[in-house]
């Protein structure tokens, strides 16, 4: 007969199922009870300390989560990602994929998730997970799958990729050796990928079809209000249009982009070619066609000076109010660019105005009125002084400009890192942190810019999952639950047996951590192997695989929490799209070690 738990161990369950509650109710946020869950903890375990303890490490145990290397791991990789995205490293992976998805969304999805899982077979996913996050956001930019239905299903994919091997995740390699030291064999790299790969085979469906369909479209509506900028392209030597007409080139124009006035015969070097499009068209089309949307030369004195003073570059929107000077004039005799140093990229006129006629200087250059919206490329100074200056007023919304001089850089450093810990030359902590810093060193991410990169939320969201997984640990409420555990068990058939352990690990794993799940179900295996006259192997994979299904909350793995800001995602959105994808992995797996192992 098991003894009732301890009452410590009493209370660690109450908080977690208490804090499991509150998060899927959703009436207060996730900081909130997160905060309030390591309030509980920290007043409870002062009062009342845990056995042979004094009240102060009831305080250290509460708050050691903020110092935990597990933070500060998910913190650097943050920091690393943004380094990509702001040197804009990852816009060459990001237009192959948006090319795939532009053929065809599903067909995209389903190969980015089998490029998932591969990769996380032999690298952790938790680098793998980094590289793609901002990828994906950019294409959720351009049109592509919004995030918040890309990144859980991808998620879920290199998480099953981990589980097929035995270097795909520390914790595989923690079960492995707590089960060598208890006496089984070594299992080795490849033993199990063919019974995880079946169950993928089953799993990927669900992932690829059911998933994006259960989660909400979670990105912000700007499509519909994208204002339409109209510029003058100015065609470079090097341009696909110099030389060609445009019905010609037509098909391999970046899209999002419409040519006026009917252009005749080749287009040639330094003419100027009215276009109009969304400000990311723009961007793409100088891209693409190798053009300049205002001089040269005021390009490159912007790029010259915000080098010279370490600044970013900036495009912002201004609307032009009644007091401005610049109501009727054209932008060539506005003398901005030698008044302010800034360049005016294009000039959107809002649909209230469009009704009337639009007024033109013998140039042929569009005359400015009340209520045009100017997109405006330079450093913020300037940019202040142009708005105050000519009576402006700068719209939300300002965009950085990527640093693509240091592109090669941050994709270097993250390589390096990524290397590093994939390797297991540095752990991952390591390896991110020396990425993080040398991204802070070489100037890829600023020291002011390092809030864009965390999210408050997932850091206290983080340190209370690491609270409860500690204190579930140090109360002996998980040794409970598993000697429980093992006395139900004894009637059962070898398939519920092996899916029951695999459940509890699942669940463990899911509110403690999968370290702890991996040392107290482990011992379990082996004993209950020992009292049913059962292989211990089967049941050692029966944790191992457990203690990696860990989709059902965001506090189960720290890449659920990566995905968490991105995707915008709540803690029932895990709920939802996780529960599913355990029951069917559990059911799966229990019936694939049955059949491999005879049982």
């Amino acid at each position: 007969m098991i003894e009732l738990p301890s009452y410590h161990a009493m209370a660690a369950m109450a908080v977690t199922v208490l804090m499991f509650i509150e998060f899927v109710r959703g009436r207060l946020s996730i900081e909130i009870v997160s905060l309030l869950t390591i309030a509980v903890i920290a007043v409870g375990l002062y009062f009342f300390p845990l056995p042979d303890a004094r009240p102060i490490d009831g305080l250290a145990l509460a708050f050691g989560g903020f110092g935990h290397y597990a933070l500060i791991t998910i913190c650097a990789l943050m920091i690393m990602g943004r380094g990509l995205v702001v040197t804009g490293a990852l816009e060459p992976a990001a237009r192959i994929l948006e090319r795939l998805f532009k053929f065809n969304l599903q067909l995209g999805l389903l190969i980015s998730l089998i490029i998932a899982l591969v990769l996380s077979m032999f690298v952790n996913n938790t680098p793998v997970l980094v590289l793609m996050i901002p990828i994906f956001a950019a294409l959720a930019s351009k049109g592509a799958l919004p995030t918040s239905k890309t990144l859980m299903p991808l998620n879920a994919a290199s998480l099953i990729g981990g589980l097929a091997t035995t270097i795909g995740t520390s914790t595989n390699i923690l079960v492995v050796s707590i089960a060598v030291d208890l006496g089984m064999r070594e299992i080795g790299v490849f033993d199990f990928t063919p019974i995880v790969l079946g169950a993928a085979l089953v799993a990927i469906p669900y992932m690829w079809l059911v998933m994006p369909r259960l989660l909400k479209d979670n990105s912000v509506e700007a499509a519909a209000t994208a204002r339409m900028f109209h510029t003058l392209l100015r065609v470079g030597n090097e341009s696909m249009l110099a030389g060609n007409e445009l019905k010609e080139i037509e098909e391999k124009l970046p899209s999002g982009i419409t040519f006026h006035g009917n252009p005749i015969g080749p287009f040639q070097p330094q003419q100027r070619v009215h276009i109009s499009g969304s400000h990311e068209a723009l961007e793409d089309a100088t891209r693409a066609l190798r053009g300049e949307l205002a001089p040269s030369w005021v390009i490159d004195r912007i790029k010259r000076t915000a080098s010279a003073k370490s600044l970013d570059q900036m495009v912002v929107e201004m609307t032009v109010t009644a007091d401005s000077r610049l109501i009727t004039r054209t932008l060539p005799s506005s003398g901005i660019a030698d008044l302010y140093g800034v360049a005016v990229l294009g000039i959107h006129r809002p649909d209230r105005l469009m009704g009337e006629r639009d007024q033109y200087s013998d140039g042929g250059d569009l005359r400015i009125k009340e209520g045009d919206v100017l997109l405006v490329m330079g450093i913020e100074p300037d940019l202040q002084e142009f708005a105050r200056a000519d009576a402006l007023l700068m719209l939300e919304g300002a965009r950085e400009l990527p640093r693509r001089s240091k592109a090669v850089l941050s994709t270097a450093i993250m390589g390096f890192s990524v290397v590093m810990a994939a390797l297991g030359i540095l752990p991952i902590a390591i390896s991110a942190l020396v990425g993080a810093i040398l991204m802070f060193v070489t100037g890829c991410v600023k020291f002011d810019r390092v809030g864009r990169a965390l999210s408050g939320q997932v850091i206290v969201l983080v340190a209370a999952s690491i609270t409860i997984g500690r204190f579930i640990d140090e109360s002996g409420a998980a040794a409970w639950l598993g000697e429980s555990l093992s006395l139900g068990l004894v009637y059962l058939p070898p398939a519920l047996v092996l899916a029951a352990i695999m459940a509890f690990v699942t669940v463990l794993t899911n509110f403690a951590s999968n370290a702890t799940a991996a040392t107290v179900g482990t011992p379990i295996a082996f004993s209950i192997a020992a009292t049913l006259g059962l292989p211990a192997e089967p049941l050692v994979l029966a944790v191992l695989f457990g203690c990696n299904l860990c989709y059902a909350t965001p506090i189960a793995y720290q890449t659920n929490m990566l995905i968490m800001a991105e995707g915008k995602y709540e803690f029932a959105d895990y709920i939802r799209t996780g529960v599913p994808l355990v029951v069917i992995m559990v059911a799966t797996l229990s019936v694939l070690l049955v059949m491999s192992y005879g049982l």
